[in-house]
């Protein structure tokens, strides 16, 4: 399957597209595992110590947001999806960081 990275996620992947074998029965919680295993780096930037998801990581599969579907993180995957991971920086969380790092002065 085939994983677009947006942000300073391409950067540190050092590319746009990371092409993955999902294994049958494969769920999308897996693959942005199997994403981190490809590129550590991005392990610190998606997964919280306790491996959650952070919240504000936009996610997009083929197009629409997992996070409203039934299965959310838990959706099996199929072999020609594909899965969008944007940045929060470019989505806001730097400007949020920003302005209460300038309020505290």
């Amino acid at each position: 399957m085939k994983v677009d990275l947006y942000g300073v996620y391409r950067q540190l992947a050092g590319g746009k597209t990371l092409e993955l074998a999902v294994p049958h029965g494969g769920r999308l919680r897996d693959v942005l595992i199997a994403v981190t295993k490809q590129v550590p780096a991005l392990n610190a930037e998606l997964f919280d110590t306790r491996g959650n998801l952070f919240a504000d990581v936009p996610l997009y599969l083929n197009g629409r947001n997992p996070r409203l579907l039934a299965e959310g993180l838990n959706r099996v995957m199929q072999p020609d999806d594909v899965l969008s991971i944007f940045s929060p920086i470019a989505s806001g969380r730097m400007n949020v960081e920003e302005i209460k790092t300038s309020l505290i002065r």
